[in-house]
């Protein structure tokens, strides 16, 4: 598949309003440590990156040093994880209306609500962080995020329970100084005593995957388009 470059001045109506989507924040409430001393940077798209794939739905930038891929997926393709309901509809239907931004969700009976977005542009915790995807590699077709995105193991992509879906966030491994940026896209960990779920490439990338836990510090950070 050939991509061919643009500004973002030079994107299609539909391609700029896709890019958008893929910024926009939405909400959560929680328990959550909050602290005043989250990343103060704000990191903009590096001008001349995005790139429109014409005729599909994909859209590639950079985040400062990071380069993301964004895809939306089939709605035939099963989620990442079982999640039984949002906004009090299916998840998949939830997903086409575009209602999940800001909806609670359930998951094995357990009821979710998400951040309000002074909270989540606060968010700023210590904790254990694990890594998921390795069960995709396995199995045939694609996955969905809960956000109806497309699920890259390889990816810079992040689960997290009450984030808003989308969301930036900077992981430091506490262990050995490295850090990335992860957009969060998925739900997850539903395991006591984890905080955030990364990707398998991700994982690589803080060098945690074969130990497969980490203790890290997560923060949320500004993007802007």
């Amino acid at each position: 598949m050939r991509y061919k470059k643009m500004t973002l001045s030079m994107l299609p109506l539909a391609a700029i309003s896709y890019l958008c989507l893929c910024f926009s924040c939405s909400a959560v409430k929680t328990g959550y440590r909050l602290t005043k001393g989250t990343v103060k940077t704000t990191y903009r798209i590096t001008k001349g990156t995005a790139k429109v794939a014409i005729g599909t739905g994909k859209v590639v930038y950079k985040v400062g040093k990071f380069t993301f891929h964004v895809v939306m997926a089939p709605l035939s393709w099963p989620l990442t994880r079982p999640i039984d309901s949002i906004n009090d509809l299916p998840p998949k239907e939830a997903i086409r209306k575009g209602q999940v931004k800001r909806s609670p969700y359930v998951v094995n009976g357990r009821k979710y609500v998400p951040f309000s977005m002074e909270i989540a542009e606060k968010y700023h915790e210590k904790g254990i962080a694990s890594w998921y995807g390795n069960e995709t590699f396995k199995k045939k077709g694609g996955h969905m995020t809960a956000n109806g995105e497309a699920f890259n193991p390889n990816g810079l992509n992040a689960a997290h329970k009450y984030l808003p879906l989308p969301s930036y966030v900077r992981v430091t491994n506490l262990e050995n100084g490295k850090h990335i940026i992860v957009r969060v896209n998925d739900r997850g960990p539903f395991v006591d005593g984890r905080i955030i779920d990364l990707s398998a490439g991700a994982a690589r990338k803080l060098d945690y995957f074969k130990r497969g836990t980490a203790r890290v510090l997560v923060e949320t950070v500004k993007v802007e388009s």
